[in-house]
């Protein structure tokens, strides 16, 4: 449950109150002022806009989901896991559902809430036990934003108290999402396999990570670039040029002539 007892709360809830009165867009910060017992002075001390009411009311409801989270236990899967935690986030939205639902419905959508509601998707992860930091954490927030825009939509109109639809219509995306998961964490770890071992460029025959077109002759001066830090046309022209025989095959080229 959320605590909107405190002057700054008493704002949120009262914008989310008329929002599910009278609409999102028409509402203005005097009638939110107003509805909170206060004046505009007061809610400038807090906000300027009803943006940064709403993005406030986004930040309450990542900590009060953090707060209820629960470590994930050894025999627990993370499917599960981040079920409990999604369904725990309905549950601590779900008193001001009108509210939410007004501005979900809004005529004029707020991008600046994308980057708040994509860091909240990542704080989910990371309550249920699943990393959301560097490129296959952005692959995993990006997949549980759209599984959640999905049963989000569901849940604005399930009246059941159960929230039965919605738990129907998250346990489908997720275990879905779990299959399409798998295939990326398998293509992840082929590339980390694969960047490990090298891959080796046509032009010089060298590995790309960090080497130079004279390794695969055996030349290891230590003054010679790596290809990566040669400037864009040298580099070029070392990709093109044709592969630099060994001191064995010159050997080994100018016995079958000499035959």
């Amino acid at each position: 449950m959320l605590d909107l007892t405190t002057e700054k709360g008493r704002f949120i809830a009262a914008a989310l109150s008329l929002a599910g009165d009278k609409g999102w867009d028409q509402l203005t910060l005097a009638e939110i002022a107003e509805r909170a017992g206060s004046n505009l002075v007061g809610l400038k001390q807090h906000f300027d806009s009803k943006s940064a009411i709403l993005s406030a009311f986004i930040d309450l409801v990542d900590e009060e989901v953090l707060s209820q989270a629960t470590v994930r236990s050894a025999d627990q899967s993370a499917r599960d896991a981040l079920f409990e935690v999604i369904m725990c986030r309905f549950d601590v939205l779900e008193p001001w559902k009108a509210g939410v639902r007004a501005i979900a419905k809004s005529a004029v959508p707020d991008p600046t809430q994308l980057g708040q509601i994509l860091s909240s998707q990542r704080w989910m992860l990371e309550a249920a036990g699943i990393g959301g930091g560097g490129l296959e954490g952005a692959v995993r927030v990006a997949g549980l934003a759209s599984v959640y825009a999905g049963v989000f939509r569901v849940w604005l109109d399930d009246e059941d108290p159960g929230l039965a639809r919605t738990m129907a219509a998250l346990d489908r995306r997720l275990r879905r999402g779990e299959r399409i998961m798998k295939r990326t964490d398998e293509a992840f770890s082929e590339a980390e396999t694969r960047g490990q071992r090298g891959v080796r460029c046509r032009g010089c025959r060298a590995l790309t990570h960090g080497c130079h077109p004279q390794a695969a002759t055996g030349d290891t001066n230590p003054q010679l670039k790596p290809i990566a830090s040669l400037p864009p046309l040298e580099r070029d022209k070392v990709l093109v040029q044709p592969p630099t025989q060994t001191a064995a095959e010159l050997n080994h080229s100018r016995h079958r002539t000499e035959s």
